[in-house]
């Protein structure tokens, strides 16, 4: 395994670096200040991420997550592997507000692209996938429910049902991610074709247009009391009798778990890319403070609990980042269903330790630190729930469990 950079990360990664500098940091101030104007339309993406947007494009930093042989020149990515992409996205974990979506690489969007470029027809592509790629829209992927738990997806409740040429959806989501936006047009959702089936066979996924009539977008839910305006939010979405051409199934009845399975897998890569680089920004805040200030006489960069906390810091980001390079070339090179157990070992390590990180740094800041005056204490809401996204830590430490006493099962050395 080589996880040193090739020329072509190297020469994204110093583009990428430049940008951030130059655009992205000054514009965290600008970015509070339009979600704070009173005249501005509830849940829409402040103009600041547009203006990014087109910066990002025109220095070739556009949809960098993106490999797929169905796009056209210039709709989608550079083609980049994930060995190749994890450098770049832990950049721009160091501003996960503004970064990932001016680059057109923010969840849930990147997901729902590779989910439609690889089980979508051409039709469906075609209508949803290209302005995706083109930042025109943006999309939800509506799995998870409130009346049950979801992190096991046999118990989704949310019925999709064949009535001749449609189907009819009735179910009810939340904490759908950015159906508040109102460019948000098109819902992935995830229910129940079977009951009767096997239990990972009962389950479909199909496109629900925002606009189709049924659809109610409830309310944003709110995380440790931010809203995520700045990505849309967090939304109940309610689905009534909601019809739709038959046409509009993803793959084929019974394949939703599946189709569900290859989604998460890579995004849960791309949230621990962006995690390190939430810690080296944590890490970074944390140095400054201590050096800044002054306690018992000493500045706290002398204190030697203060010490600790920068070392332990600085191994625990080192060790999860050659985890995910791991995970990452071995994506690459076997696989996802190859890479399942480091996937699961990097989701279980990155968020928990980048929550300790995080938890020093605001320690070290004081009341500063869970102040709106730092950037600590909504990075540190935003991480805290990958423990809960994209499957629990629970369940994958039984899944990962199970397959490591598989191979000691009926006597095996």
């Amino acid at each position: 395994m080589d996880f040193s950079y090739d020329a072509r990360t190297l020469e994204l990664r110093e583009r990428l670096l430049a940008f951030m500098d130059e655009h992205v940091y000054p514009a965290e101030a600008v970015l509070e200040a339009q979600l704070a104007d009173p005249a501005r339309q509830p849940w829409a993406v402040p103009p600041v991420v547009a203006q990014l947007q087109a910066e990002a494009r025109r220095r070739g930093l556009w949809n960098l997550f993106f490999q797929d042989a169905h796009s056209r020149p210039g709709e989608g990515g550079p083609g980049l592997t994930n060995l190749q992409y994890a450098p770049l996205a832990e950049i721009t974990g160091r501003s996960p507000q503004l970064a990932p979506p001016a680059l057109n690489c923010a969840a849930p969007d990147t997901g729902n692209m590779e989910l439609l470029a690889q089980f979508a027809d051409a039709d469906q592509r075609k209508q949803w996938l290209e302005p995706l790629l083109n930042g025109e829209i943006r999309s939800a992927f509506a799995m998870t429910e409130p009346e049950v738990a979801s992190s096991d997806a046999a118990n989704i409740a949310t019925r999709i049902e064949r009535h001749g040429e449609e189907y009819l959806v009735n179910g009810r989501k939340w904490y759908i991610t950015g159906a508040m936006n109102p460019d948000c047009k098109i819902f992935i959702v995830m229910g129940k074709t079977d009951p009767d089936a096997a239990p990972h066979r009962q389950q479909s996924m199909i496109l629900v247009p925002r606009d189709t009539p049924g659809v109610s977008v409830r309310r944003g839910m709110r995380v440790f009391g931010y809203d995520d305006a700045d990505h849309g939010g967090h939304a109940e979405v309610l689905f009534q009798d909601v019809r739709v051409p038959a046409a509009n199934l993803i793959g084929e009845e019974g394949s939703g778990f599946a189709i569900a399975q290859a989604r998460l897998g890579p995004g849960r890569i791309h949230h621990c890319m962006r995690a390190i680089g939430i810690a080296e920004r944590a890490l970074e805040l944390m140095c400054r403070r201590a050096l800044d200030r002054v306690a018992f006489g000493r500045p706290l960069a002398e204190q030697g609990v203060v010490q600790d906390w920068i070392a332990e810091s600085r191994v625990r980001i080192e060790q999860l980042r050659l985890l995910v390079l791991k995970t990452a070339w071995l994506m690459d090179t076997v696989g996802n269903r190859g890479a399942h157990t480091e996937i699961q070992a990097i989701k279980i390590a990155t968020p928990t330790a980048v929550e300790w990180i995080l938890d020093k740094a605001i320690q070290a800041h004081g009341a500063a630190g869970v102040s709106q005056d730092t950037p600590l204490a909504q990075l540190w809401a935003g991480n805290r729930t990958l423990r809960l996204a994209d499957g629990p830590d629970e369940v994958h430490k039984r899944s990962l469990a199970r397959r490591e006493l598989k191979r000691y099962a009926g006597g095996a050395r």
